[in-house]
């Protein structure tokens, strides 16, 4: 394996550090690229620890910024992205989304280097026959709909990509990525489920479930998610491919909190109250996903990936971290 200079947009954030270290570990340069918007600058204090790491504090959408940083840049991960506009937003996230990923995608065709997209399960929109393989439907709700811009936003950014690896001949991988928590990951419904509900258990707050809590996921830890941008940066035979990356261990959102209170050795009951989508969403119509499980085998068999975190221990990781980082925060406010 030949160390290679990689461009990370989106590097501040909870993916974005957490790959950033893992391949300055694995003997590459890594620079990493982000506008702070939602990522943190302290997710990067052990990346900046190495003499192979540099940062470029700017959005994706300025090219200019981004062939800057990108000179000598063999690869281009590309992560920065707007979500689902559960609030609102919806303009924002679709031009993010959109532009980003052509900004990104023209550099990569400048410099010649290998582009790795960051895209989402929730491309399979709605289709109900799980698990996804990779050559699965897409099946998207109606655009009055605003909850699946940020599926066609990444559908976009996918066929914008493959098309440049037809036309410009650049390698290009694309990586569906299932559910990832861990350390680092937001402390809000940015970071998923799993973030709020191990905060407000922490707390002895109620559970906040959105709709009835049956439908279910798949959850990753953070290190299996890396692992599999990391093949996907060091393989050199994967161009043109699309990979699920996630674990297929199926829970329901209920259970999940479930766990999470049982894990945290909470002493007080779980306090669980369910939320209509309508008002999470502010009045705007709302759908949901009922199953998103991947099928990984493609993976497994291109990549090397495996999953080998389980569900279980991952929390467990994650809830002595979301509790240590809560105490700091305590400690900093009663010292101001």
């Amino acid at each position: 394996m030949n160390p290679k200079t990689v461009l990370i947009t989106g590097a501040a954030g909870f993916i974005g550090s957490n790959l950033a270290d893992a391949l300055l570990a694995r003997g590459h340069r890594v620079i990493g690229f982000d506008n702070l918007s939602h990522g943190l600058e302290s997710n990067l204090d052990q990346a900046r620890r190495s003499p192979s790491f540099s940062f470029c504090k700017a959005d994706v959408c300025d090219r200019g910024a981004l062939r800057q940083a990108a000179r000598g840049a063999d690869v281009i991960v590309h992560l920065a992205a707007y979500k689902i506009p559960r609030y609102g937003k919806a303009e924002e996230m679709l031009l993010i989304n959109t532009e980003g990923g052509h900004s990104a995608l023209e550099i990569a065709s400048e410099n010649r280097a290998q582009f790795v997209l960051a895209s989402t399960s929730d491309v399979y929109g709605k289709n109900p026959f799980v698990p996804f393989s990779e050559t699965s439907d897409s099946i998207i709700g109606t655009s009055t709909v605003a909850r699946w811009g940020y599926a066609v936003s990444k559908l976009f950014d996918e066929h914008l990509a493959l098309a440049y690896a037809d036309s410009r001949k650049i390698p290009v991988t694309i990586i569906r990525i299932f559910g990832s928590y861990g350390p680092r990951h937001a402390l809000s419904w940015w970071g998923g489920p799993q973030s709020v509900f191990i905060d407000a258990i922490l707390q002895g707050e109620p559970v906040s479930i959105h709709g009835d809590g049956l439908q279910t996921r798949s959850f990753t830890y953070i290190s299996d998610t890396v692992s599999g941008f990391v093949a996907a940066v060091e393989q050199q035979d994967v161009s043109g491919e699309i990979f699920n990356i996630g674990s297929t261990r199926e829970i329901s959102i209920l259970d999940l909190a479930k766990l999470i209170h049982r894990l945290s050795g909470s002493t007080r009951p779980l306090n669980v109250q369910f939320t209509p989508y309508d008002e999470i969403s502010k009045g705007r119509v709302y759908e949901d996903v009922r199953r998103r499980v991947p099928d990984i085998a493609k993976a497994g068999q291109k990549l090397g990936f495996q999953t080998r975190v389980e569900l279980e221990e991952g929390l467990l990781r994650t809830i002595e971290w979301q509790r240590a980082v809560r105490a700091t925060q305590a400690d900093f406010a009663a010292v101001k």
